[in-house]
C-alpha cells in the first residue's frame, strides 16, 4: 500500500468534509460538539483556507487529517503554539492506524522539520471515554481546561517537541506574564 502525505488541496474540500464527517460521526453520536462534525461545505471551504491542513493518503485515497492551527491565523490555541484542530481518521480503515501515522507526519514532517516548533497544543473533551488517554499516551500534557461554549469542557493539552527549544519558549512566555 502506497502511503503519501501532503497538505489538502483547496480541490479536494468534497472529500475532505466527507472524511471529517465520517470520522466524527461516533463522536456526534455521543452528543460531542466538535465543529467538524457539522461543518458545511462553505465552512470546510473557509477551513482550508485558514490553515494548515494535511491529509495521509493509502494509494491515493483520503484516509486520514488532522489540521494545524497557527499561532498568527484566525483562530490561534491558547499557548501562542501550533495547535491541532480537526483530526480524524475514516472508520472504513480501522485498525490501520492512519490517525496515528498522519499525527506522527505532522509532527515530524511540518512541526519538527519545517515550523521548528518547540511543542504543540490541542484541546479535547473531558466526556470523550477515550481521547484522553490516548493523547497522554502520545506524550501530551493535560494543562487546563474551560467552558468553550459547546456544552462540554474543553481539555487543553501539549506536547513538547523539542525540550531546549521549549524551555526557552517558556521563559519568553513566563517573562512576558508573570506569574505563568
Amino acid at each position: 500500500m502506497q502511503l503519501d502525505f501532503r497538505q489538502v488541496r483547496s480541490d479536494e474540500v468534497r472529500t475532505y468534509l466527507d472524511l471529517m464527517h465520517a470520522a466524527y460521526a461516533p463522536v456526534k453520536a455521543l452528543g460531542i460538539k466538535f465543529d467538524a462534525a457539522t461543518a458545511t461545505l462553505e465552512q470546510a471551504t473557509q477551513h482550508l483556507a485558514s490553515h494548515g491542513v494535511y491529509a495521509l493518503y493509502a494509494d491515493g485515497v483520503m484516509v486520514a487529517s488532522v489540521t494545524i492551527r497557527y499561532p498568527w491565523g484566525p483562530l490561534p490555541g491558547p499557548f501562542g503554539l501550533p495547535h491541532i484542530g480537526w483530526f480524524g481518521a475514516h472508520p472504513d480503515y480501522a485498525g490501520h492506524h492512519f490517525g496515528r501515522q498522519v499525527l506522527d507526519r505532522l509532527e515530524q514532517e511540518v512541526l519538527i522539520a519545517q515550523l521548528r516548533a518547540p511543542a504543540v497544543s490541542l484541546g479535547t473533551a473531558i466526556s470523550h471515554p477515550w481521547l484522553k488517554e490516548m493523547y497522554l499516551k502520545r506524550g501530551y500534557e493535560a494543562m487546563h481546561t474551560t467552558d468553550l461554549g459547546k456544552g462540554h469542557i474543553t481539555l487543553y493539552m501539549k506536547k513538547v517537541l523539542n525540550q531546549s527549544q521549549h524551555d526557552v519558549w517558556w521563559e519568553k512566555l513566563a517573562a512576558q506574564q508573570p506569574g505563568v
